[in-house]
């Protein structure tokens, strides 16, 4: 069964409107400044990035939370309602990394009545083996680059377009994976 899952990869990553300083271009002597409010407004995001096991032509799969605050027991339960939803009747071996939440009491009861979901543990240090590390950086690189909003919806807009730009290129979403070196689909050697 496992060989027609999906292997999923989840990951966290918060956002504030403090703004993600980048390089960026300007003229000769006229160095770029950011204006914004000092303002410590917390939001933060969670994607599983899913790469089915059997099949490369079905491609990759994205599904996409945001919210205000962090993310604990009871809001990552209801991220994998909706992850789910979004891979209604098919089976899911999500990979993640040891925050506490992901491995509570809770987590783990409520994972035992999920006979869709198999959980895999990433190892400890290692954020390269996540694709999804890499779709937070493209999307703070790019949308989130230098955004100095006035308000949490202004950041969320940014990274809502972010996902989508992922989403609409069929090639970024595999080069997260490439990127880590992992392979899901090995070649067969030819005879």
């Amino acid at each position: 069964m496992k060989n027609r899952a999906w292997i999923v990869f989840f990951d966290e990553s918060g956002v504030s409107l403090l703004p993600q300083v980048c390089r960026t271009w300007a003229p000769r002597g006229r160095t770029p400044i950011l204006r914004h409010r000092l303002n410590w407004k917390r939001a933060s995001m969670a994607a599983a990035l899913g790469y089915h096991a059997a099949d490369a032509d079905r491609g990759a799969r994205l599904c996409f939370h945001l919210q205000p605050g962090n993310y604990d027991t009871a809001a990552l339960i209801t991220v994998l309602e909706q992850v789910k939803r979004f891979y209604v009747g098919e089976h899911v071996v999500l990979v993640w990394d040891g925050l506490a939440a992901h491995w509570s009491r809770a987590m783990r009861a409520w994972v035992a009545d999920q006979h869709w979901l198999t959980l895999e543990r990433l190892p400890a240090y290692a954020p390269e083996l996540n694709p999804v590390e890499l779709l937070w950086s493209s999307i703070k690189k790019r949308e989130l680059a230098n955004l100095a909003g006035d308000h949490l919806a202004d950041v969320a807009d940014a990274a809502e377009r972010g996902i989508n730009r992922v989403c609409a290129d069929q090639q970024l979403p595999r080069s997260f994976l490439t990127h880590t070196g992992l392979t899901i689909h090995p070649h067969t050697p030819q005879n």
